[in-house]
């Protein structure tokens, strides 16, 4: 799994070292982080593009974040792209949360999905509520979902 920074530097190392160096080096110079991670996605043609990020938030600094991009040519309802987007979120969630336990860096977990039920996204709300709570993380939606709806976003536009 091939991760960069917004740069598009590649990441060298498995990406749970690169956030362990990065929350280091962020401690070091007094920076009190908190971790959002977020997925997005947009169909084009047959193609659906993700782009995972993990948005790091230095308190009153500013942030910087580590991207993942993939594609998929299977065939998906509204419903069901929005609960990959929160299964690969999830995914990374948990290989990081033993790790960010560890340095007490909080952590939450944002679905690009409206709380407006005139949306689309809507309808899988519940289900990804339930699923990312479920898994033990904090759980924000649109319009605070900011890791999803505004960074991931821009990746794959």
């Amino acid at each position: 799994m091939t991760w960069r920074k917004f740069s598009g530097d590649i990441i060298q190392l498995p990406i749970i070292d690169e956030v362990e160096k990065a929350i280091e080096r962020e401690t070091l110079l007094g920076n009190k982080l908190k971790v959002c991670i977020g997925t997005d996605s947009q169909v084009k043609g047959t193609i659906t593009d993700f782009a995972t990020v993990i948005v790091f938030l230095r308190e009153g600094r500013g942030g910087f974040m580590y991207i993942h991009q993939e594609k998929s040519l299977q065939k998906m309802s509204i419903k069901e792209r929005m609960l990959t987007e929160v299964q690969k979120s999830i995914d990374i969630s948990y290989r990081l949360c033993d790790l960010l336990d560890l340095y007490d860096v909080d952590l939450e977990v944002h679905a690009d999905i409206n709380t407006n039920p005139m949306f689309k996204s809507n309808q899988a709300l519940h289900e990804a509520m339930g699923y990312i709570l479920g898994m033990g993380f904090v759980f924000k939606a649109k319009p605070e979902a900011f890791a999803s709806s505004c960074c991931a976003n821009k990746m794959v536009q």
